[in-house]
């Protein structure tokens, strides 16, 4: 382990502040150590903000709640600060990833299960291919050339075969990416296009040799995050679930109100169809997985269904936004208003879950739609301040290194150009204690009701005789007869 992780997790009784400066770039910092070296995926939070909104505001959390926990990125950096961590996706591929990532085998099962991969190459020859049979949702013979099919058929029956659970699980990950990589898709793109004719003529991948390769990288990363986890007091908990947070959080998962310290989470810039398509870049490796819900993916996140009217939040800046973009395209309003939507029923439900105190830090982007920029940070303040909640502050941060254009034509007219995004804004709010909750709204306000006065009792004096009367001189004059 190097000595720069090393101290980044605290395992030096010497190392630099991690929140020292309010700088939430992190241009150039690596982002694949630990665990988080295993999978690319589309949008990922870095763990560099997950980190530090947990060294700002959860250094006493003792859980932490994702409800958009993707492939486990603020999961994994809770774990290695000791504490329990739960998320859910909607995305089967990015719970595989996540339960991997924050799974803890052994590292002797998983050089010895490595060491019967190599042996399996050379023994599986070519080996039977059962066609449509074993991969079900694509067309196997259009995203894959014939060989690579062979191969790949070969390897997922290897891993398949491995006895231990959290040892097919590293092996799973570490096959879904090679899938990935393997096929005639463009890797570079998050959205399933084909190699060009010429291009896909010269594309011949080795199957075998690309799972060795993230094999390897993996185990690496492996050891580093054990390493970590040998030095904590306590061994924390992770659980990852796949339930929808816009409809509720079940009963029996293990999240109850007012159980959770801290929230950490990237949700969706907008809906999947107009963004990121999470379920087109899954679906060649959740269709070898044997995964039968990867092609419902994106009708099932956020904003997947618009409404037939358009909807006014109470959020000035958003329903201005909303209307804009209706005057020029109704239909795409709808699809903005469906996200906003899910998002405000989401933020309820996940509201309810933070503790008195405990802070929700939401990682969001105000993304253009038709030339017209939507104030999702200022919307997700808006949200939480109806469920009681305050606003503890905004972050600004560049996105260095983005896989896409700096500028793009969303009219599709030739010469029009606009610029994408640039920035992500890390919006946290905080649900007030209860002794905060119990002082008057109005207690700044000077009072017009009249002082009441304090009367103090009267002072009883001490009783005395009453003076006898004066004598007159008849008086005088009957007492000497």
């Amino acid at each position: 382990m190097t000595q720069q992780l090393a101290r980044q997790y605290n395992l030096f009784e010497v190392h630099p502040a991690a929140v020292a400066h309010d700088e939430w770039t992190f241009n150039r910092a690596p982002t694949r150590m630990l665990t988080h070296c295993y999978h690319d995926y589309p949008a990922r939070m870095i763990p560099q903000v997950a980190g530090k909104c947990i060294e700002t505001y959860g250094r006493s959390a003792r859980l932490l709640f994702d409800p958009y926990c993707g492939t486990g990125t603020s999961m994994v950096e809770a774990v290695v600060r000791g504490m329990d961590a739960v998320g859910t996706d909607l995305n089967p591929l990015a719970r595989l990833i996540a339960e991997a990532k924050t799974a803890t085998p052994s590292l002797g099962d998983i050089d010895s299960t490595m060491a019967a991969f190599k042996r399996a190459r050379f023994a599986a020859g070519q080996a039977a291919w059962e066609g449509s049979d074993e991969v079900r949702g694509i067309n196997v013979a259009f995203w894959f050339k014939d060989y690579v099919v062979v191969e790949l058929a070969a390897m997922r029956r290897f891993v398949d075969s491995i006895p231990d659970g959290q040892t097919a699980l590293f092996f799973r990950v570490a096959f879904s990416e090679t899938v990935r990589e393997s096929s005639n898709t463009r890797v570079a793109e998050f959205k399933l296009f084909r190699y060009a004719p010429d291009k896909l003529v010269r594309f011949k991948p080795d199957p075998w040799k690309l799972m060795s390769l993230k094999l390897a990288r993996n185990r690496a990363g492996l050891a580093d995050f054990l390493e970590v986890l040998l030095r904590l007091r306590r061994a924390p908990q992770a659980s990852v679930y796949g339930f929808n947070t816009v409809l509720g959080i079940p009963n029996e998962v293990s999240l109850k109100p007012g159980g959770v310290d801290l929230v950490v989470t990237s949700p969706p810039y907008g809906d999947s169809r107009t963004t990121v398509a999470y379920g087109q870049y899954s679906r060649l490796s959740a269709a070898w997985l044997g995964m039968d819900e990867h092609a419902s993916v994106d009708r099932m996140l956020m904003g997947g269904r618009p409404p037939k009217s358009i909807v006014r939040f109470g959020c000035a800046p958003l329903d201005d936004a909303i209307a804009k973009i209706a005057e020029s395209d109704f239909q795409r309003a709808l699809d903005v208003v469906s996200f906003y939507v899910d998002l405000r029923s989401s933020i309820a439900h996940v509201g309810e879950l933070v503790a008195a105190g405990g802070h929700a830090c939401y990682v969001v982007g105000n993304r253009k739609v038709k030339g017209v920029v939507l104030p999702t940070d200022t919307a997700i303040r808006y949200l939480f301040a109806k469920g009681g909640f305050e606003h503890a502050a905004t972050h600004t941060r560049s996105i260095p290194n983005k896989r896409m254009p700096l500028r793009n034509s969303p009219s599709n007219i030739t010469g029009q150009l606009d610029a994408t995004m640039t920035r992500e804004f890390i919006v946290v709010m905080r649900k007030p204690s209860l002794t905060e909750t119990m002082l008057p709204v109005v207690a700044d306000r000077p009072s017009t009701a009249r002082p009441r006065v304090r009367r103090r009792p009267a002072r009883k004096l001490p009783s005395r005789a009453a003076p006898k009367p004066r004598e007159t001189k008849r008086d005088v004059r009957t007492k000497r007869r």
